[in-house]
């Protein structure tokens, strides 16, 4: 019964709070309207997501989105340090090609959005068989300790939580 009513019960949720953070205020109406929003959108939208992925709600997922918020800030540190005392020449920017073990098109946006948000890198490109991630990143010393630190920082607690 309720897996028919809300067959995306975080994306309801999501809707709800954001649709609450865009109104700017915390009302009965508005949490009435996000509800309709958050339970009809998902409704609707439930035919194009035939084969879902499993995501796990929990430690995990807590721990993952500590961990990247924690990274964001430091490299934004970090790159302000290469912006005003490193001069452009001496910048080690790389290409990297990632191999990706995620099998999921969502875990794969995931990681890629994940690296994106991370000052100093760029995720631009899925390979079409969505095996390799192509990489931007703006000072590397070692292009495979990059892959690696990508694989074991980001991919590792993604497998777990798309598993």
């Amino acid at each position: 019964m309720i897996k028919r009513l809300l067959p995306h019960p975080a994306l309801t949720a999501m809707l709800v709070v954001v649709w609450l953070l865009m109104a700017n205020s915390i009302t009965v109406g508005g949490i009435l309207l996000g509800l309709v929003f958050g339970i009809v959108l998902p409704k609707f939208t439930e035919p194009f997501w035939p084969d879902r992925p499993r995501v796990r709600f929990g430690r995990a997922l807590l721990g993952y989105v500590g961990l990247v918020l924690y990274d964001i800030v430091v490299a934004n540190f970090e790159v302000a340090r290469l912006i005003l005392f490193r001069r452009n020449r001496d910048l080690r920017s790389r290409w990297l090609v990632v191999p990706v073990a995620l099998s999921s098109p969502e875990a794969i946006t995931v990681l890629a959005t994940t690296i994106s948000l991370t000052p100093g890198t760029v995720s631009s490109d899925v390979s079409a068989d969505g095996r390799f991630l192509l990489v931007h990143a703006l000072d590397v010393a070692d292009a495979a300790a990059e892959i690696a630190r990508i694989k074991t920082r980001y991919e590792a607690p993604l497998l777990r939580i798309f598993a």
